[in-house]
This record gives C-alpha cells, structure tokens and sequence, in this order.
C-alpha cells in the first residue's frame, strides 16, 4: 500500500502491523534516512544494535536472494524483535523482496531505502501492491512541513522565534531535512537555550551551500540571465539540490516581487514597496531586485507562477524528469524576465 501524505506521521509513530517490509523513497535524502531511523526505532531502542538491526547491501542480495528471508526468520541473541535495512535500493533487489513478501517468515520488521524512483520502477510497484507491504514517499519539505521543523527543533531548547526570522529560514532552508536540522542545530548553538532567534542571527548562522546555490539560480532567472541560470541550475544539481525545491524557490521570489509590484500600481515607490517585504531583502540583493520590479509585471508574473505550479504537479504525478522539467522553466522564467516593459 501506498501511505498517503496526511497519513504518514502517525503511520512512523505506529507502522500497520500488517506490514512486513517498508519502502521508504525520494528525493530527500535526508528526510528518507530520518523516516527510515524512526521506523526502525518502533521496534529497536538502539538503531546500531548489531543483534537487532540487521545490514543487508544490493550486493548481499544479489549474491544470496534469499537473505531477507534468513534474516527476518533469525532469532536475536538478545531475545525481541528485529529489523532488516536494506539501503540504497534499486529494481535490482525487487526479485528477492517480492519473493519475501509471498513468503514472509519470521517477524522482523523489513525497511528499504532508496532514491527518487519513479513510479514505474518495479520496487516502487511491489511495495504499492503487496497487501502487507507498505511505501512512503519523502519530497523536499512544503512550507508548513519546513516550519513545523524549525519551530519543533528549536522549541526543543527553549528557543522562541521571531516571524522575520521564521520567513528567512523558511526561504533558505528546506532542500535537504538532514541539512536543515543540521543548520536548525548550528542555529540553536549560536542562539543559546532560552533566548528569541532574531532576523540577524538567523542570518549569521544560517548559510548552507544549496541557500547560496538555489539564491543564485533565483536572481539570475528573475534578472532574465539566461547563461547564469544555466550556471547557477548545474552548480544546485551538483550540490544535491532537489529540482521541486529549486521550483518552490522561485516561485517565492516571484510571489514576492507580485506583492511588491501590486503596491507600487497602487501608488507606493519601489523603495516603500520593498520596506514592506517580510523579511526584508537585503542590501546586497537591493539593486538587482529593484531592477527586476521595474521589468517584470502582474501578468507576467502571473505567467511564470502558472509554468512553475504546473512544472511541479508534473513532477509529482506524471514522473517526468524533474530535472529536465525545473531546467525548461527556469529558462522560460529567464525569458520572460529579460522582456522589457514597452514605452
């Protein structure tokens, strides 16, 4: 079966009993091995426990096809129930778990990782299928999901935060969940326990690479540059970052400049339009922003915005290359953005 999005939290808080084996799949890496630990941890209280956590490769499996099985049947030394992991999974172990889940001995707890496999990738389709398999799909954190995560991690050391702030890290992080809790951390050791992350020391202790990476891709798409988007697109993808966060980003900025461009049709300055801007932007983004107020307006804005939400809905339910998909309308944006208004 495949778990459903709204359903997915508390199915890691309390897996069906019904499911043997657990495929847990996607883009974000780090969101795929946290999900993985925690199934792991319904059933172990130490993930590294060598007598309850049994390590299997593709490798293993394709040499001893049968070795989930074995495994799963095993009894621990330690007396409890086990798990079998099996990380970075392809079609090529599909065979052997498909011949487990027919047969399924013992009572071990079975959970697969792997990548983003698209939904015609045989491994993808056992688990959907099988009556007690189960698979949980892991993509790049929504906003509210990015949120939930920086107030949760923050929270945990008494440490209040303000929206300015909020915003900034929402815009910055995101891409990676071990990257983001990674910085949430750095942050809260910057911060201290018991005190209020402000703007600024969001700003100061929050920089990761993929930020960097996907700003870049950001200015120079809206600036209508479109051998630096090219650029900037490549560098993102080197770095590991997701192609829907890349999307996500873009149309945040977008979004921005819509709000800043409405109240200067409404008789605001560029400079008063900007100052309403939460969180601000900064000076060093300052010129290159204005520049883009003045070339972009609410219909193309509109236009790009309408070619991003259907660049992700392709991603997520037709299973074209995301890649390829983000690369096409972030050059279109670079299009659109290099139009200059007439007159």
């Amino acid at each position: 079966m495949k778990v459903a999005a709204g359903r997915i939290e508390a199915f890691l808080r309390a897996p069906d009993s019904v499911a043997r084996a657990i495929l847990v799949y996607g883009p974000d890496t780090g969101l795929v091995r946290e999900r993985a630990d925690m199934l792991v941890r319904t059933v172990v209280p130490d993930i590294a426990d060598p007598f309850l956590v049994a390590e299997l490769s593709p490798g293993q499996l394709r040499d001893i096809p049968t070795l989930i099985a074995d495994e799963a049947a095993a009894i621990a030394l330690t007396g409890g129930r086990r798990v079998v992991r099996i990380r970075d999974a392809t079609d090529a172990i599909a065979v052997p778990v498909e011949q487990f889940l027919e047969d399924s001995p013992g009572d071990a707890l079975v959970v697969v990782q792997a990548g983003d496999i698209n939904p015609r990738a045989t491994l993808r389709k056992i688990f959907e299928a099988a009556p007690n398999a189960a698979a949980i799909p892991c993509y790049a954190d929504d906003e509210r999901a990015l949120e939930r995560v920086i107030h949760d991690t923050l929270a945990a050391e008494n440490i209040r935060i303000t929206p300015d702030a909020m915003a900034y890290l929402s815009a910055n992080l995101g891409a990676d969940r071990g990257l983001s809790r990674s910085e949430l951390e750095k942050l809260a050791l910057y911060a201290g326990p018991g005190t209020e992350v402000t703007l600024t020391d969001a700003a100061a202790a929050v920089g990761n690479s993929s930020a960097l990476s996907l700003d870049n891709v950001v200015m120079a798409a809206a600036g209508g540059d479109a051998m630096a988007t090219d650029r900037a697109l490549t560098r993102s993808y080197l770095e590991g970052v997701n192609p829907v966060t890349v999307l996500r980003a873009m149309a945040r900025h977008l979004m921005r400049l819509q709000f800043a461009r409405a109240h200067i049709e409404s008789g605001a300055t560029p400079d008063v339009a900007m100052k309403a801007l939460r969180p601000p932007v900064f000076f060093k983004a300052a010129g290159p922003f204005r520049n883009q107020l003045r070339n972009w307006n609410m219909r193309r804005l509109a236009q790009a915005l309408s070619l991003i939400l259907e660049a992700e809905q392709q991603c997520k339910r037709t299973g074209a290359p995301a890649v390829s998909l983000c690369s096409r309308v972030a050059l279109q944006i670079s299009r659109l953005g290099a139009t200059r208004p007439r007159g």
